[in-house]
């Protein structure tokens, strides 16, 4: 092994001794390996050390469910109740909500754009603002002004704000708020998968909800669509159910034609 392949596994080493989760170092192995073939296709290297990711087991299966959000909201601070809902909803990610101002927002058409620099797929997406979501953003509205130390009154530029300011960084809030609700381990991007659930429980076709979320492909909608036990529970009900009565109505019909049968005897 040359210097540059010990310094590679050293580099491995410590960022698991970090507790860095196999994914995390797998994205920045993933640019070393591509800044050496890079550095030898220039010629200003002649090899380059092999790089070998970690295998990952990373697909979450996380989400809440409606009466539990409800309970998780009541727990949150204010600033952030509204963001929290608006996740819920839609399945949009933190980065998009966090970026999300008031000129993104037209409110005689009732729509919000999330433009193409803020999207983490890289297309801009419309979203019709009904109902709920209407609701939540006429809220924002009035939330919008913040006053200074000294009484002065300006307007944030910002939908979702603290005081002002970026909501930012909030992971004490919404562990305090998830423990206190009883729902240990819920990630705040638990709400996109979440949200994915709720649509395809509601029977919204995938290419629509996909065009809410922002999934740009199938297969990644898919690993969103998370069912739970007692959804499988149902589904054998319902199944059952189905297969009975399907029996039921055939031996009403045996019995019928042999009623048939017995009267022309």
């Amino acid at each position: 092994m040359d210097v540059r392949g010990f310094h590679v596994e050293r580099y491995e080493t410590d960022r698991r001794a970090e507790s860095k989760a196999p994914a995390t170092v797998n994205r920045e192995l993933a640019a070393l390996r591509r800044a050496f073939k890079l550095a030898v296709e220039q010629e200003r290297l002649t090899t380059m050390p092999t790089i070998k990711l970690f295998p990952e087991d990373n697909v979450r299966e996380g989400f809440v469910a409606p009466a539990d959000f409800e309970t998780l909201v009541g727990k949150l601070p204010d600033y952030l109740r509204d963001v929290t809902r608006f996740a819920f909803l839609t399945g949009w990610r933190k980065g998009e909500l966090q970026t999300l101002a008031w000129a993104d927002v037209d409110r005689e058409g009732a729509a919000v754009t999330l433009r193409a620099e803020h999207s983490k797929n890289g297309e801009p997406r419309v979203l019709p603002l009904v109902g709920d979501l209407a609701d939540l953003i006429g809220r924002r509205w009035a939330a919008r002004e913040v006053r200074g130390p000294k009484g002065a009154v300006a307007l944030s530029s910002l939908v979702f704000h603290r005081a002002g300011e970026p909501v930012g960084d909030f992971r004490k809030a919404w562990r305090n708020a998830r423990k206190a609700a009883k729902l240990p381990g819920l990630l705040f991007h638990d709400l996109r998968r979440s949200a994915v659930r709720e649509m395809d429980k509601a029977g919204v076709k995938q290419t629509v909800a996909m065009r809410v979320t922002g999934h740009k492909t199938p297969s990644m909608w898919r690993r969103y669509r998370i069912t739970s036990t007692d959804e499988v529970r149902d589904a054998l009900a319902q199944t059952q159910t189905a297969i009975r009565a399907q029996q039921e109505q055939a031996r009403n019909v045996v019995e019928l034609r042999r009623a048939a049968e017995g009267h022309k005897a």
